[in-house]
């Protein structure tokens, strides 16, 4: 009875303890009554993560004798979601916690590789692939070894970081700009335009940095050069780190987050509605191209977020290749809000075109397409994932999401008059 009475107690202080954690992304840290380090958690809400522990009930047997043991908690937070799963990492790496290596055999669990090419590539590396190779194969084949990371979503977070510190996937031998060049996101590996050694500075040597965990340093670091390569006019090359810095200070993280979006947040429960950004493509033919973005918030149009575009890169009639245009534009531009849902004026090839742009930028934000029908008469709607949270969040709010539909229309239709008129005078 009493060994029941004392745990009692030290669960009602340590939820006390608790309760003063933020709502933001960091690591938590459980000590057991020895102070002795026993586990290392990320969270994108500390306080909403380390509560979970002790609400509800706990079927995993070692989640449960772990936290029999646990006497004390602390945490660490971070300015990212990314910078958490970095930090948790390299905890688990160099504190070795108890309850961390017991399940180090984990498949979810990978490692973040820097090969030793020419103009290193950026990849990820099963836990199960990585301890069959021997010390000195590891060495020959990666210049840089990270992790192992648990529970990473790779493809999203070499997204991230491909696109902030705009490394290459380019092998130095392609004989044409490769399409994120294009994009600029690669600095010209493909076309000669940056030599080996730049590259290791320009790219390289920054991501290692970060993914050290040393952002605070690497900011410095950046911002000298930045204000170095304006004293001597350089200013392309200042302007892009004048954005690298920026995208470091705002990361936009939320593909690491999206995968349980829509069941962490309740919303088709909450009937709230957060951020959509609707999306439309008018023409004339093969001429007068124009794409629009509308912005909606909590079911309101947000107007501040609208943004037009004059397409120009494409020929001829085509509206996925101008929808894919007008997706990179706005993606290139972290600096604007990011929404948690993307509405699409059109059906299945409109929607795959989308989630192939988004996933070039690591990006998983559901997309859902509204299309007319055959007999334009009724709205189809096509998603982005199968996911039944977001079916029946698009279901239980058709009505607002048609609006954002019918809004990004009618201010494409109204941009391209306006052009069309600019031209008659």
């Amino acid at each position: 009875m009493q060994e029941i009475l004392w745990i009692s107690m030290k669960k009602d202080s340590i939820l006390a303890k608790i309760s003063n954690f933020p709502h933001a992304p960091g690591v938590y840290f459980f000590f057991d009554a020895n102070k002795n380090l026993i586990y290392v958690g990320k969270a994108t809400s500390l306080r909403d993560r380390v509560k979970s522990y002790y609400i509800g009930k706990r079927s995993f047997r070692p989640i449960e004798m772990m936290m029999e043991k646990v006497a004390d908690i602390k945490y660490q937070q971070t300015d990212s979601v990314l910078e958490a799963v970095i930090l948790e990492a390299n905890s688990i790496h160099d504190l070795q916690p108890r309850y961390n290596v017991m399940g180090k055999d984990d498949k979810s669990w990978n490692y973040i590789v820097i090969t030793r090419d020419n103009y290193p590539q950026l990849q990820t590396l099963r836990q199960h692939d990585f301890v069959q190779l021997s010390k000195k194969q590891s060495g020959q084949k990666y210049l840089h070894v990270f992790g192992p990371f648990p529970g990473l979503n790779s493809r999203a977070t070499l997204g991230i970081l491909r696109r902030m510190f705009q490394v290459s996937r380019c092998t130095g031998e392609e004989k044409r700009a490769c399409l994120y060049y294009q994009m600029g996101q690669c600095l010209g590996a493909c076309v000669g335009e940056i030599s080996p050694a730049g590259y290791k500075q320009k790219v390289i040597g920054p991501l290692v940095q970060f993914l050290k965990g040393n952002k605070k340093r690497l900011l410095k670091t950046l911002e000298k050069r930045m204000h170095k390569a304006s004293q001597v006019h350089d200013f392309e090359e200042a302007a892009r780190l004048r954005n690298q810095v920026f995208q470091l200070k705002k990361i936009h993280d939320v593909a690491l987050l999206n995968k349980s979006f829509f069941e962490n947040r309740g919303v088709g429960a909450s009937g709230s509605m957060h951020r959509i950004e609707g999306y439309d493509i008018s023409n004339l033919g093969a001429t007068g191209k124009v794409g629009s973005m509308v912005v909606f918030e909590h079911g309101e149009p947000l107007t501040s977020g609208y943004r037009k575009f004059k397409i120009k890169t494409v020929e001829g009639q085509s509206d996925v290749d101008c929808l894919e245009e007008v997706l990179v534009r706005r993606l290139n531009h972290p600096e604007w809000k990011f929404p948690d849902v993307f509405l699409i004026d059109g059906g299945k090839p409109q929607v795959n075109r989308a989630k192939r742009v988004l996933q070039t930028f690591g990006i998983d934000t559901p997309i859902v397409g509204i299309a007319k029908g055959p007999a334009r008469k009724k709205n189809e709607f096509t998603f982005s994932s199968p996911s039944k949270a977001f079916v029946h969040w698009v279901n239980e709010h058709q009505q607002v999401l048609v609006r954002v539909r019918d809004e990004a229309h009618r201010f494409a239709i109204k941009y391209q008059r306006s052009l069309r008129d600019l031209k008659k005078k």
